[in-house]
């Protein structure tokens, strides 16, 4: 086996959580649609079926996603009335980013003082990590890989490939460390990297129904198995 000389986390539920005691922190961003006279199966049904091309940086913002939904289901909404409901997202999303878990830093702490690389391996769009540069883990990364801006997503092998040449290190030496979501640890197991199910934020009932990945229960876990 060889040195483990990088770690690559995923970001949402895994580092940080947009849930407290069950419960969102802040409301979900689409409580606009029955406000705006739009049934919401209809506009979650569109919002769905846009995934693929949000994560992978197809559309621009998330403006443009609104207006593109707004317009197919035959809704008028006025520019100022969608760069209202940009903002409220966007203040949703850094909700998460305000308070980091204490075992989340001391863990990043000491993998970094460990000598360790660290890399982020993020789906998302732009409006979802806005709060990113200001939050308190980003001074632990060595480089972070936004799906939107490489304009490719998990599990992509690409995703993986890139963020292993920009650490230059080998699949083989990097660990992949994920709440299991769009099937991260399936694609990071694909190219060779040794993954690992974070289940510290995650209820039982979602994360037994990821099997094949060692878990992880608490972040001072990971910390376990890398000095092993």
């Amino acid at each position: 086996m060889l040195e483990v000389k990088a770690v690559f986390f995923d970001l949402f539920e895994t580092l940080i959580s947009e849930y407290e005691n069950g419960k969102r922190k802040a409301p979900r961003s689409t409580h606009f649609v029955e406000q705006l006279g739009i049934e919401s199966k209809l506009f979650d049904k569109e919002w769905n079926k846009r995934q693929e091309k949000r994560m992978d940086g197809t559309y621009s913002d998330f403006p443009s996603v609104l207006s593109e939904i707004f317009n197919y289901l035959g809704h008028e909404v006025t520019d100022e009335k969608i760069n209202e409901i940009h903002k409220e997202r966007v203040m949703s999303k850094s909700i998460p980013f305000s308070s980091i878990d204490n075992e989340i830093l001391e863990m990043l702490d000491q993998i970094r003082t460990s000598g360790l690389k660290i890399c982020l391996i993020s789906n998302c769009t732009p409006e979802e990590v806005s709060a990113w540069d200001s939050c308190s883990i980003a001074k632990y990364f060595d480089d972070v890989i936004f799906s939107f801006a490489v304009k490719t997503a998990k599990p992509n092998s690409s995703i993986y490939h890139l963020a292993c040449q920009r650490m230059d290190v080998s699949p083989s030496e990097s660990l992949f460390v994920g709440d299991g979501g769009s099937n991260e640890l399936e694609g990071a197991a694909r190219i060779g990297m040794r993954a690992y199910h974070a289940t510290w934020f995650i209820p039982t009932f979602k994360s037994e129904k990821i099997t094949g990945f060692p878990k992880l229960i608490k972040p001072s876990e990971l910390l376990a198995l890398i000095r092993t």
